[in-house]
């Protein structure tokens, strides 16, 4: 099993492609598993020349849990970071994009590209700030810098977000509530693109 220790956690991994390739690492949002990747992408990527890194993010998959940590109120945390009022947790997404970079010290590579989905495109950030040093570019996907002014997201988006996960035995609630949200997601994407036209003007 592909598992690395840094930044005081361990990360579980895979890559694809050749080790002395330009690397890409692949950063996944909230709660999201590296198989959210998938493999046909990192594959495809491979194939264009890259060696291809995705990985869970602590508190995901099979890496490091936070489970001693008092449970975090996902609403609360959101409607308090939106008022720029200050949060309690027991790290945060510098310590995450810290991760990332102890990943690629741990795989033995000094600069990356960096694509991060959603809060893996914060981390993405982040680390393009904090860490430049190892970032060759930057692509982020459907995330935020988180800027006061930006437009925040659907409210049935944003509420499906939050909700509280049912129990882990409950696995076909757990289905059917992923399914709901990227649902419910793809839906409020498909209405902010502008309609296009067809035919001769």
């Amino acid at each position: 099993m592909p598992i690395v220790s840094t930044n005081s956690i361990e990360l579980f991994y895979d890559e694809f492609g050749n080790h002395s390739a330009p690397a890409i690492l692949l950063i996944m949002g909230l709660g999201g598993q590296m198989i959210e990747w998938p493999e046909t992408f990192c594959e495809g990527l491979s194939k264009r020349g890259f060696r291809v890194v995705r990985f869970d993010n602590r508190d995901a998959g099979l890496s490091t849990k936070f489970d001693s940590s008092a449970p975090v109120d996902v609403a609360t945390v959101f409607a308090r970071a939106a008022s720029g009022q200050p949060i309690e947790a027991p790290y945060v997404l510098g310590d995450m994009a810290r991760d990332s970079t102890g990943l690629l010290d741990a795989l033995g590579i000094e600069r990356a590209h960096i694509v991060g989905a959603s809060m893996g495109g914060m981390i993405a950030q982040i680390m393009a700030v904090e860490h430049k040093e190892r970032v060759r570019s930057l692509v982020s996907i459907m995330s935020t810098s988180g800027g006061p002014n930006l437009p925040r997201g659907k409210p049935e988006v944003m509420a499906l977000l939050v909700a509280p996960l049912p129990p882990p035995e409950a696995r076909e609630a757990r289905i059917q509530l992923g399914i709901k949200f990227w649902q419910t997601a793809s839906a409020a994407r498909d209405t902010q693109r502008p309609k296009q036209r067809y035919g001769r003007r």
